[in-house]
């Protein structure tokens, strides 16, 4: 009997230690790009823009940690919607509170090894653990979302887009990314 005990508690605290320490990666996708911050910003608002998305936010939470004076690298937070995703979610009482997660919202940042990383939520993934409803839709999300980060080499860097809704900059190094938290 205590074997059959200690077996499923050995099988529970270790599932859990995986869970721990596997939980991030399979809930946030990290990706190198092979361009620079603000290109990479760029490329990805320009594919959103060729999905059908709408761009809604632009912000650069550095500019605002830089302003009290600690020296941080850029991480600009593009943010998209698609009312056809995220009009039946908050419409229904019972989805409504996966609003949380609206607006769509890529990171893209650099790190000390000096190469630019992308995050992204695996919207598939997450919106699996809300039911079936809203799996449904982040499902839909996921595959848009794969879209938003291929890139073209071989067309030119395209500007910057500042959506309409986007805080002008704060100051601080931010330029035209932007800023606010």
């Amino acid at each position: 009997m205590w074997k059959i005990v200690v077996s499923v508690l050995s099988g529970i605290v270790l599932t859990l230690v995986l869970a721990f320490t596997y939980a991030s990666s399979l809930m946030i996708k990290e990706t190198i790009s092979p361009y620079g911050v603000e290109e990479t910003v760029a490329r990805i608002q320009h594919n959103i823009k060729d999905a059908g998305w709408e761009l809604v936010g632009l912000r650069n939470p550095a500019v605002t940690i830089r302003n009290e004076g600690a020296n941080v690298p850029d991480a600009v937070l593009i943010e998209a919607c698609h009312t056809d995703y995220s009009k039946p979610l908050i419409k229904d009482d019972s989805t409504r509170l996966v609003s949380l997660l609206m607006p769509c919202t890529i990171s893209v940042y650099q790190k000390e090894d000096g190469r630019t990383y992308i995050a992204t939520m695996n919207s598939g993934l997450m919106g699996w653990m809300f039911g079936t409803k809203v799996g449904s839709v982040m499902t839909k999300v996921a595959k848009d979302q794969k879209s938003f980060l291929s890139f073209n080499p071989s067309k030119p860097a395209p500007a910057i887009i500042q959506p309409k809704t986007a805080k002008a900059s704060s100051g601080g190094g931010g330029g035209s990314l932007g800023g606010g938290c």
